[in-house]
């Protein structure tokens, strides 16, 4: 007896599994979406806005007089308000948009539900870092964009020295390093207000201290500190610039004599060096931490 056909069951559409790189680029893209929404970004951005409109006013009100010498040539301008103010614009963008990036995921039980999605927590990291990195890099632009809108008036559209597109560049490094600090502080705790307030105080605060501390009780170069590279982004103002891998090294000195321990200077390859290193080193250890994270 002959049988009819079975039929056909058409196959299902096999589903892809967007590769690494893919997975990257939409994570950060959507973090960086999340980050420009957030009340966050526009809180820093009026902070960076007040900061810039303080720096004009003063400048502008007192440039015949105290602040005469700021507005007498670039190098001074600039070296005094971008190599002076980028380092506190690099750390409150890193602690906003950092502090809460790994602990975020447990606080908010995001992660338990991210975890669950065919994605390595390596490219989880690595496209909240790259968002971080995006989203501070807009601060730190409004901040150069105030900056070189007040040296346009002083100095005309032209009179840009080399060295602030130097120093841009050694920011730019300074705030990886920084955040790359910031993820790892994130990944210790598991509750973001801790990421916040750990990262705050240590770069506004505590390796300046320790920077201190070294130098006056043991008298050698702070190289293992990472607020000893940032004096690059304002060293490179000087003249002559040290770009060496080796610090200058000087002295405090009052009516000729020298007071106090040296005072170290780190040259601007040496400054990068270190900073990459921080970079490296903090991230990566990061990474591990938020590897071996139980998520519940």
């Amino acid at each position: 007896m002959a049988t009819a056909d079975a039929p056909t069951v058409p196959a299902a559409p096999h589903l892809a599994v967007p590769g690494s790189y893919e997975q990257v680029t939409k994570l950060a893209r959507y973090q960086l979406r999340e980050y420009l929404r957030s009340l966050r970004f526009i809180v820093l951005l009026g902070i960076v806005a007040i900061i810039g409109a303080i720096i004009t006013t003063i400048v502008g009100y007192y440039h015949t007089t105290a602040a005469a010498g700021l507005v007498s040539n670039t190098l001074a301008f600039y070296g005094s308000l971008w190599g002076g103010g980028v380092n506190a614009v690099v750390v409150l963008s890193a602690v906003f948009f950092g502090g809460d990036a790994i602990a975020g995921e447990f606080q908010n039980k995001t992660g338990y539900f991210l975890m669950g999605l065919p994605v390595r927590r390596t490219t989880v990291y690595l496209g909240k870092y790259i968002a971080a990195f995006l989203a501070s890099c807009a601060m730190l632009a409004l901040f150069l964009a105030i900056l070189v809108g007040n040296g346009a008036a002083y100095f005309g559209v032209r009179l840009f020295p080399w060295q602030l597109g130097a120093s841009v560049l050694l920011a730019l490094v300074y705030l990886g390093s920084v955040l790359g600090a910031t993820f790892l502080f994130s990944s210790l705790f598991k509750t973001s207000l801790y990421g916040f307030v750990l990262t705050l105080i240590m770069f506004l605060f505590g390796f300046s201290v320790l920077q201190g501390l070294i130098v006056g009780l043991v008298n050698i170069e702070p190289w293992m500190v990472i607020s000893y590279a940032s004096t690059t982004m304002q060293s490179v103002f000087a003249s002559p610039v040290n770009w060496g891998l080796t610090a200058s090294v000087g002295h405090t000195m009052i009516n000729g004599l020298s007071v106090g321990p040296r005072v170290y200077t780190a040259g601007v390859a040496e400054g990068v060096v270190i900073m990459v290193g921080y970079l490296l080193v903090t991230a990566l250890a990061g990474l591990g931490l938020f590897e071996r994270e139980e998520f519940a």
